[in-house]
């Protein structure tokens, strides 16, 4: 049987996300795994630098048009790492180019208006397509999806000890904190994230999804960042509360102006809590998790994993496949959502949802 070629990757966009983030987890992946993927990677930005040093040992090229001439569609995995206001042109480009093997830094999209669009581009050209999700594929993830109760509660004869699952019982309400301070990026004109739901919280919303199930939104608020007299609309805090299907009540908050980076994820059970913290930054790959006050320490380098598990994928599952299917329907539902609080925050008198943060005194 002939054994799939090895992909060699396309990276689109030089910026933080893909000098930064996506290229360092491809080269751990190869260091662990010598067969993960083949080089040299190839890279499209018109203007290379700018934002982030070019990395060594990548070929740069100015267009995609020259791209392909090094790395055609049949040996590619396109690592897409534009900001999402851009996503859709980035996308149609790509698929008219013959690109079909896709990795989207998230959101998908920034709206529900491209997101139909977008879902005609798969459908129509048979695109495998996954969305950077790596809080739900870490291992972190994982040891919480072991905790969760899916039969909702312990019956007769069941375990009862917090550290098994099911011990805890049933899943009433998840809290999730994600502070950063990020002002210098915020303060762009052209950063290409239009509001603070569009930066953190597709994470924890793709996480609390995964976990959780399907939901509806009961609340959003969004505020401004404000430094001085310097106004940018929508970019200092998120909140977003939702109800899950199974009853189950989720509360995302982010704030852009923190003084200090948080990323904490509470759930409380019918039996006690699980607190995970997730990794504040890219420079730590070690997470924690609380049970009932028992805290333990590990590694969980969660880029890397998922990563190595898309390659894996487009070695293996064709587009046919109903799991590439599944996960653009959570993502789905994350734009979804994501662009439903924007709408509400919109369409708020001032002063009800959409409140102005804390004013910061500029120097």
């Amino acid at each position: 049987m002939k054994q799939p070629p090895i992909r060699q990757p396309l990276i689109v966009g030089l910026g933080r996300s893909g000098a930064g983030l996506h290229l360092r987890a491809l080269r751990t992946a190869l260091d662990r795994s010598p067969d993960a993927w083949r080089g040299p990677v190839v890279a499209v930005d018109p203007r290379p630098g700018e934002r982030a040093p070019v990395p060594d040992g990548v070929t740069v090229t100015p267009s995609l048009e020259e791209a392909r001439a090094l790395l055609p569609p049949g040996r590619a995995v396109v690592h897409v790492c534009t900001p999402p206001a851009a996503r859709l042109a980035v996308l149609t480009e790509l698929c008219e180019a013959g690109y079909r093997d896709l990795i989207v830094e998230k959101p998908l999209v920034a709206g529900a208006g491209e997101l139909a669009a977008v879902a005609e581009l798969r459908a129509r050209h048979g695109l495998r397509l996954a969305v950077v999700a790596h809080w739900p594929a870490s291992a972190l993830a994982g040891r919480l999806r072991d905790l969760i109760d899916p039969a909702g509660s312990t019956g007769p004869g069941e375990s009862t000890d917090p550290a098994r699952p099911g011990g805890l019982g049933r899943l009433l309400r998840v809290d999730v904190t994600q502070h950063k301070p990020r002002f210098t990026r915020s303060l762009r004109t052209d950063d290409g994230h239009p509001t603070a739901f569009d930066v953190e919280l597709p994470h924890s919303l793709g996480l609390v999804l995964s976990l959780a199930g399907p939901a509806e939104t009961t609340r959003a608020r969004l505020t401004d960042l404000r430094i001085g007299e310097t106004v940018r609309p929508g970019l200092g805090s998120a909140l977003l509360e939702l109800r899950h299907a199974n009853g189950v009540r989720s509360r995302l908050f982010s704030d852009l102006t923190a003084p200090v980076r948080e990323r904490r994820a509470l759930f409380a059970f019918e039996r006690g809590t699980a607190v995970a913290h997730f990794a504040p930054s890219d420079a730590d790959d070690h997470v924690q998790l609380v049970v009932d006050g028992e805290r333990e320490v590990f590694r969980d380098d969660a880029l890397t994993a998922f990563l190595r598990r898309a390659y894996a994928r487009f070695a293996d599952a064709p587009a046919e496949d109903p799991s590439w299917a599944e996960d653009f329907a959570l993502h789905a539902d994350v734009v979804r959502l994501l662009d439903e609080a924007k709408r509400r925050c919109a369409e708020t008198v001032p002063g009800a949802r959409r409140e102005e943060a804390p004013r910061v005194a500029a120097p």
